[in-house]
């Protein structure tokens, strides 16, 4: 009689594929190859969000092969938001390029403020919504 366990094995229920390593078996899982991503500010600051705050929703994107499709449409629609509402409060209080040429400290003042302004927003709407 041969009581030596099948070194690899397939659950029928779930289709799932399991080694042997000792006297357990192991499934044999593997994440998809994702092609290199580069997150700028705002998909790294969602993605640091969702490891700090949501767990539970980092890892269901993670397993589902969606978080980094998610994290680079979070990116997209910030910057964007970002872009249209920095031109929306420059027109809202009158910052112009004559500004900018006559009174440089006052244009760099009101730039922050506005950038100050807007990266809560953005944050507020997209990083923790």
């Amino acid at each position: 009689m041969n009581n030596e366990l099948p070194k690899i094995k397939i659950d029928e229920r779930t289709g799932i594929e399991y080694h042997l390593e000792g006297d357990y078996y192991i499934p044999n899982l593997a994440m998809p190859k994702q092609e290199k991503i580069v997150l700028n500010k705002y998909g790294r600051m969602r993605l640091n969000y969702l490891k700090e705050q949501e767990r539970a929703h980092h890892n269901a994107l993670l397993m589902n092969n969606e978080l980094y499709d998610h994290l680079i449409e979070i990116d997209k629609q910030a910057y964007e938001m970002h872009d249209r509402l920095v031109e929306q409060y420059k027109e809202k209080r009158g910052i112009t390029e004559e500004l900018k040429q006559t009174n440089q400290m006052e244009w760099v003042r009101q730039m922050n403020m506005i950038k100050g302004i807007i990266e809560q927003i953005v944050y507020d709407v997209l990083i923790i919504m």
